[in-house]
């Protein structure tokens, strides 16, 4: 990729840059990190224990489908670092209330859990999570230093 920086023009590779949009498909248990359009990385995924369809409510360990932001990270959370969604948006609150149900939330990208016993394989290739999006605490490393606070994540069926 070319990038012109103060009248100069290099190669820059994937690592060097920061994801402007996050993309997360379900089906595939795949996250992507795109700039301009174009997968700069991509990490296998975990979701929550009951994967298909959309988040509903507190307590259904789905994980959500829509477009949402990452709000904020949490260098000291329960897993190896979390990066909070904006879920639930006006749309998810809205159709909880309708139902007269809490929608949930502090839904996150983290790593493992931090006071694990078992091994990290414990959780590779299976849905473990209440409803966040799961990575190994090396790929989470990753995604936090190539992510910024604000940038859009589209979650797909």
């Amino acid at each position: 990729m070319l990038v012109i920086s103060a009248g100069m023009v290099r190669i820059a590779s994937a690592c060097e840059l920061k994801a402007d949009r996050v993309l997360v498909k379900k089906s595939e248990r795949r996250l992507y990190l795109l700039y301009d359009g174009q997968v700069i990385k991509e990490y296998p995924i975990s979701l929550g224990l009951n994967p298909t369809g959309h988040k509903q409510q507190q307590g259904d360990k789905r994980t959500p489908e829509g477009s949402y932001v990452l709000k904020h990270r949490n260098p000291q959370s329960k897993f190896y670092k979390s990066i909070l969604l904006s879920y639930p948006n006006e749309q998810d609150r809205r159709r909880a209330e309708t139902r007269g149900v809490d929608p949930g939330g502090d839904l996150a990208i983290h790593g493992l859990p931090t006071r694990s016993e078992e091994e990290a394989w414990d959780y590779i290739e299976r849905d473990w999570t209440d409803g966040c999006i799961a990575v190994t605490n090396d790929e989470m490393e990753e995604i936090w230093n190539l992510v910024d606070d604000g940038t859009p994540i589209e979650i797909l069926p």
